[in-house]
């Protein structure tokens, strides 16, 4: 597996406002909104989404490694279920859930801003986000082999932050990152890095096939969506873009 450290940014030359926000507003929303009953009235629920309306369902006991455990059930969402699609983006399973997003969004994210700008950086981030999720509660409803599948709630920006790597992959190939790759440390570029992580949620994404769009909690078909999304949406954002600078000898 690959984790990145950092990459160059010695040629950027706005400060990314925009990805700076969206990383505090998932800090904040958390830390601060999230519980229980904010997780599950505003996470995505591909069966309400494929229904087009509010699902609640109540708690229930599950026993677990001996233990009895309690899982909380649906909750109402206040106005139209497909706004979830935008409020799971900022959503988070667990601290790090939460720290591993916000890393490779804080290392990515600012080098497509840089390049488009932040008002369609913003919107291109919203957009793949967008199109991640649609793209789990797709492959949820093609594959899902029980009703109760279809009731799992996603959350998480990896959909989106997926996009963003997709057009990074495009616009910085040659990049160099600084990853942590099989317990080493080293300098790659970010089409190494980033092509390691693709083909790693590519193969884990082949468990959908056999049971599912999660397989281990992890929505690959958000992700794969997403990083396909970027790829594509990317060539319109960038259009009339400057080039990037050409580099000093």
């Amino acid at each position: 597996m690959v984790l990145p450290l950092w990459d160059d940014n010695t040629d950027r030359t706005t400060t990314p406002l925009i990805n700076y926000a969206i990383i505090a507003l998932n800090i904040f929303v958390y830390f601060v909104l999230q519980s229980d009953s904010f997780t599950y009235s505003f996470s995505t629920v591909p069966a309400e989404i494929l229904q087009g309306r509010d699902i609640i369902t109540p708690a229930r006991e599950v026993i677990y490694a001996g233990q009895r455990i309690e899982i909380p059930g649906l909750g109402p969402t206040p106005g139209s279920v497909y706004f979830t699609l935008f409020t799971s983006m900022f959503m988070h399973g667990g601290f790090m859930h939460l720290a591993g997003n916000m890393l490779f969004l804080w290392i990515f994210g600012d080098n497509i801003e840089d390049r488009l700008g932040h008002a369609k950086y913003l919107v291109f981030y919203l957009l793949c986000g967008l199109i991640a999720s649609l793209s789990h509660v797709f492959v949820t409803g093609v594959f899902a082999t029980s009703e109760s599948a279809l009731l799992v709630p996603s959350l998480g920006a990896s959909g989106a932050i997926s996009g963003v790597l997709g057009a990074y992959i495009l616009l910085h190939p040659k990049r160099r990152v600084t990853v942590i790759l099989f317990r080493f440390l080293t300098d790659v570029p970010a089409y190494v890095a980033i092509g390691i992580w693709f083909a790693f949620q590519l193969i884990s994404g082949l468990g959908i096939l056999g049971g599912g769009s999660q397989t281990g909690g992890v929505a690959y078909a958000a992700h794969i969506g997403g990083f396909l999304a970027g790829l594509v949406l990317i060539k319109f954002f960038d259009r009339g873009s400057s080039s990037p600078r050409a580099p000093a000898y």
